[in-house]
Parts: structure tokens; C-alpha cells; sequence
């Protein structure tokens, strides 16, 4: 359905998309790369294919709705939105600054394309099954978008929420987790495990979808498989590398919340290589 050539070009945005991110992050000196980084091709696949927006329009009515739940992997997000033309290009070096609206995470008063204000882990979930529900009770049409990190999975609310989107045949709600397994402070599965995932979904009543969170293709097919259900919410588990496209700072916790140095940030773009 998709041609190569599409394929092909939202492969190049999430390499721009982690490129911008380790700058911006060495820029600032902090800031949280390792998620941002897990995420890329997810962005891209919501932000320059799948998602109705309108960057001239920010408040257009009929616009998707997408919420980062893990509002630490804001400079993904902040990537994807400059990108997209919400804001200048430049405007990325400010992340972190004293009086820049990027600040470490998302807030919606501030910068135009943010929905909500995220960061406590575990309300994103709530918050979409309120937007979702709205625009099932007013007959709308727009769909609401969500990115949970699979730490976050932790929290008793999500579970809540989930419970409510399922009561509610919410199926003009799609999340999908960055299942990535790692967390602050080491591997989800040691922490708190939160396996077996896909069957606590179902057993919510949710459509559950399975998908290599890296691979755009199947990305996009997942996405549009969701909108083809109509009686229950879907959330595609995407499961993904901590830290993906650096090589020495895959799969490790430290990088969850750590800036590079010159010469790591060097190496971490050489592989990433330019487009």
C-alpha cells in the first residue's frame, strides 16, 4: 500500500528526528535522550504521514489529537513539531533555557501543537480517553493519538483509563507504547514487570497490536488497521531499543536522562550518519 519511496523518506525524518534531539540535548546540557531516541520512527510515522494536522492552524477544530504520556521524551517531540513547521527550526537550540517555551517537559500554554501538559507519568491515558470520549459524545470526527512509555505502564491509572476507554467503545482512541524495556533506574522487567502485556490489553477489551517499533512500514499499516475497528480503543505495542541509533548508548539506563559530550555527541551522529 505504501511505496518505497515513502518508506524510504520517513526512515530519513527519524534520523533527523534523532539528530536533532542529540543536539538539542547536548545543547542544553540535560534532558532525556534514550526515550526520545526509542521513539523516532513513531513520530515520524504519526507526524509527517499519519496524523491530520495543520501547523498554520494549530486550534483547527477538526485536527487529531496526539498526547505525549511520557512527556520526559519531550525533545522528540519538540523535533517533530519544528519539523512539521509549529515552530522555527532554531528555536530547538533554546531546550531548557531559562524563558524558552521547551521547557524540559511539554506545556501546552506555551507552544502551539502541544495538547497537554504531561510529565506525571500515567495521566496521559485519562486525559485521552476524556478527548476521545468528547468527540464520540459530539459526533466528531478527528481521532485522538497517544505515546505511553512502557515504564509508565507501571502506574495504577493507565489501568483506570484503560478500563474506561473499553466501557466506553472508544475506537476512535489509538495508543501505542514504546516498549523499550528499560526505565531510569534499569530494566522494566526487573523493576516491575509488567509482562504479559499484550494479554493484559485483551483482557481490558482492547484490539492489540504487535509491531517492531523501528520498522515504519508496519508502523503505518498498524495505525491504519486501528482506524478500521469500531468498537473497542487500540493500542499497538511497539516494541523498540533504548537509545536506538547510537550504538553505545542502546539498551543502557544511564542514558535515559543524560547529555552527551562533544566527542560522544560526535560519534552518536557519524552513526547516525547525514541524509
Amino acid at each position: 500500500m505504501y511505496p518505497e519511496s515513502l518508506i524510504a523518506d520517513l526512515e530519513s525524518r527519524a534520523r533527523q528526528l534523532r539528530r536533532d534531539v542529540l543536539q538539542m540535548v547536548h545543547a542544553a546540557g540535560s534532558g532525556h535522550l534514550g526515550g526520545s531516541l526509542s521513539a523516532a520512527e513513531i513520530m515520524a510515522a504519526l507526524y509527517f504521514q499519519h496524523l491530520r494536522l495543520d501547523p498554520q492552524r494549530p486550534d483547527w477544530p477538526e485536527r487529531d489529537r496526539f498526547i505525549l504520556s511520557k512527556g520526559h521524551a519531550a525533545p522528540v517531540l519538540y523535533a517533530a513539531l519544528a519539523r512539521r513547521g509549529f515552530l522555527p527550526l532554531d528555536e530547538l537550540r533554546t531546550l531548557r533555557q531559562i524563558g524558552s517555551r521547551l521547557q524540559g517537559h511539554p506545556d501546552r500554554l506555551k507552544l502551539p501543537g502541544v495538547e497537554m501538559t504531561s510529565g506525571s507519568l500515567g495521566h496521559g491515558l485519562p486525559v485521552a480517553v476524556g478527548l476521545a470520549l468528547a468527540a464520540q459524545l459530539q459526533g466528531a470526527k478527528w481521532r485522538t493519538y497517544l505515546l505511553l512509555g512502557d515504564g509508565e505502564l507501571q502506574a495504577g491509572l493507565i489501568w483506570e483509563g484503560a478500563l474506561m476507554a473499553a466501557k466506553n467503545h472508544l475506537a476512535n482512541l489509538t495508543a501505542v507504547v514504546d516498549q523499550n524495556d528499560v526505565q531510569l533506574d534499569g530494566p522494566v522487567h526487573e523493576i516491575m514487570p509488567i509482562e504479559p502485556l499484550e494479554a493484559k490489553w485483551r483482557a481490558f477489551n482492547w484490539n492489540v497490536l504487535m509491531v517492531d517499533g523501528h520498522n515504519v512500514r508496519r508502523l503505518l499499516e498498524s495505525l491504519d488497521e486501528a482506524e478500521q475497528v469500531h468498537d473497542r480503543p487500540t493500542v499497538i505495542i511497539a516494541r523498540t531499543t533504548k537509545g536506538k541509533g547510537c550504538s553505545f548508548m542502546e539498551n543502557q539506563a544511564r542514558w535515559h536522562g543524560r547529555a552527551p559530550n562533544d566527542e560522544e555527541l560526535a560519534c552518536a551522529l557519524e552513526e547516525l550518519g547525514d541524509d
